[in-house]
């Protein structure tokens, strides 16, 4: 158990990242998802698809704002 994390307290000083780190952090991010492996996971992944109250099958979690959102682009 990690119990390292910084607590909600007044006396802690917060640390900002640098902007480059972000960047850094987009770019792994991005040929991770474009790797062979996660390609390959998403096809097994896309036949087993379980429809439940946290995944509809429509992907949306408020479906009728989502429509909203999708007539409005539309105009």
């Amino acid at each position: 158990m990690d119990l390292s994390f910084t607590r909600f307290e007044a006396d802690t000083r917060v640390t900002a990242l640098p902007p480059d780190l972000a960047v850094l952090m987009v770019g792994i991010f991005v040929r991770q998802a474009a790797s062979e492996t996660a390609m390959a996971q998403t096809k097994l992944a896309a036949d087993h698809i379980v429809e439940g109250i946290f995944a509809p099958a429509h992907g949306a979690f408020n479906l009728p704002v989502a429509q909203m959102f999708t007539a409005w682009k539309a105009e």
